[in-house]
């Protein structure tokens, strides 16, 4: 599993040299040369947790590194289908930079010094579906929030008429809404599954549905506001501009809550 981890890493960094020599002089064929090492690196990804549990000792999924990691392949699986059906091949010099920090974590650091909180035994299989649950929510999310700000940088590009490199590669802002339209509703049930999963996970080791940690409260609440900002995108038929700015401020304030909380609580 050891030489997967360092084989996915390279070839997300390979795709995001590409990408951004591409978008950079302007040449298409790199970009898509990105996506296709994008997409070599998820089935070596995918095949990296498939082979996990062969290791001895297997190393746990509920730890910060591996939920990263787990995120930044999901993230990548939902990138390359909408690459393949939205024209967003642009997108890839966003995408794969983060897709390779996101492994990076898992291969490059210590899982047992960076465990979740709140773990304990006798769960049975409710902390791995929590945080499997909760990461890939989180990595569509957080799709969202990149589809937010490329949209947001391209509105202000055309309103300025103002060239950009790679221009012709680049999404368009139609792409951009309806890409961060999907992985908005895709991605918040996932994460509210997760939360369920959480709670019960807390009950199973604790006795209460809720401990009160700091954790748990600012991921409750970020996950609360990020509900009010979809129900209001999807039941209000928010402008285009407002709804990627939404996609961008939910992500920071979930980022915020569930990794920064859950560094230094």
């Amino acid at each position: 599993m050891g030489w997967l981890g360092y084989l996915t890493a390279g070839l997300y960094l390979l795709a995001s040299l590409a990408a951004g020599a591409g978008f950079t002089l302007a040449r298409p064929v790199m970009l898509r040369a990105a996506i296709a090492v994008l997409a070599a690196g998820a089935v070596a990804h995918g095949a990296m947790f498939a082979l996990m549990h062969s290791a001895q000792p297997a190393p746990p999924l509920t730890d910060l590194p591996s939920a990263l990691s787990f995120m930044a392949w999901v993230g990548t699986l939902a990138f390359l289908a909408l690459a393949w059906r939205a024209r967003l091949t642009g997108l890839v010099a966003l995408v794969a930079p983060m897709s390779c920090l996101g492994v990076a974590a898992a291969v490059f650091s210590t899982p047992a010094a960076t465990a979740l909180p709140g773990e304990a035994p006798g769960a049975g299989s409710l902390p791995h579906a929590h945080v499997l649950l909760a990461s890939a929510g989180l990595a569509l999310l957080g799709l969202a929030g990149l589809a937010g700000l490329s949209f947001l940088v391209e509105h202000r590009r055309l309103k300025s008429k103002r060239p950009l490199a790679g221009v012709a590669s680049w999404p368009s802002l139609e792409a951009l809404d309806r890409a961060g339209a999907f992985a908005v509703a895709a991605g918040f049930p996932l994460l509210t599954i997760g939360v369920v999963t959480g709670s019960l996970w807390e009950r199973a080791t604790s006795g209460a549905f809720f401990s009160g940690n700091p954790h748990e409260t600012f991921c409750l609440i970020a996950w609360a506001i990020y509900g009010v900002l979809a129900a209001v995108r999807f039941g209000a038929r928010q402008p285009a501009v407002r709804c990627a700015l939404t996609s961008i401020a939910g992500f920071a304030f979930l980022g915020l809550a569930v990794l920064g909380v859950g560094f230094f609580a």
